[in-house]
């Protein structure tokens, strides 16, 4: 039986790789995202194993229309909900309120206005979704207030929506990544590809391409085995230190 993953924020990164991965291995995959160039070439790729569907996370009446795919589209049996982004890493006074606003909504809103859409096909297939969150989660930086808050909303929700789903067979797993090279600094420092370079220069990030693999395996585990959490960081990376200010 073929099965059917959703994929948010499929353009590029994380959910790239992933729709790569999963549409080798036989799967179907629904892919969005804002920009309908990079879909276009996706689906010009992956051919019929690809639905691409331009919708930005902050609409959320677009993301709840994801519910009401029918057809050999309907029937999701996985929910990898991966679309979010960063504020640049400047103190809280000094970051522009309404970008704020935006990646609130796009990593806290929108996942929970898609999971909650489409948990009735979830239920009935006795799905998965999984979540992308962050180490950001759990270990603080300078600038990663918002950032770090919203990625601890996911990893919460992610435990508690478990809760929610005793019995129905419905696994709920959260990832949550450290350093990935991809487009997210590219991003988050308004284009300065420079930035991004130096960021992960000479240290051996993880890939999308791993955190793809991850996520097949975590949705290729027996459906009675669920894995809660999956914390992973390039080996070069690890825990913050403490920040000590000190008298002049």
């Amino acid at each position: 039986m073929t099965k059917t993953i959703l994929i948010t924020g499929a353009t590029a990164g994380i959910g790239e790789a992933t729709a790569r991965r999963f549409a080798a291995a036989g799967w179907k995959v629904i892919g969005t995202g804002r920009r309908a160039e990079r879909l276009k070439a996706i689906a010009d790729e992956l051919g019929d194993a690809f639905l691409p569907l331009e919708i930005d996370m902050l609409d959320l009446e677009a993301v709840q229309s994801l519910a009401s795919l029918s057809g050999e589209w309907g029937d999701i049996d996985l929910l990898l909900n991966n679309a979010g982004f960063a504020p640049p890493t400047d103190p809280l006074p000094d970051t522009d309120m309404g970008l704020l606003e935006s990646v609130i909504a796009t990593n806290v809103t929108g996942v929970v206005a898609l999971t909650r859409a489409v948990l009735p096909k979830l239920v009935e297939r006795k799905g998965a979704i999984i979540n992308l969150s962050s180490v950001a989660a759990t270990y603080p930086y300078k600038g990663g207030a918002v950032y770090g808050g919203t990625k601890a909303f996911v990893s919460q929700f992610s435990l508690d929506l478990r809760s929610d789903l005793a019995g129905t067979g419905v696994r709920v797993t959260s990832i949550e990544p450290g350093m990935v090279e991809t487009e997210f600094t590219i991003v988050r420092t308004g284009g300065d590809k420079a930035a991004s370079d130096a960021l992960y220069a000479n240290m051996d990030p993880m890939t999308a391409g791993d955190i793809a693999e991850t996520i097949w395996w975590v949705a290729n585990l027996p459906p009675h085995v669920n894995i809660n959490v999956v914390e992973l960081m390039p080996t070069s990376q690890s825990f913050a230190g403490f920040a000590v200010s000190r008298k002049a």
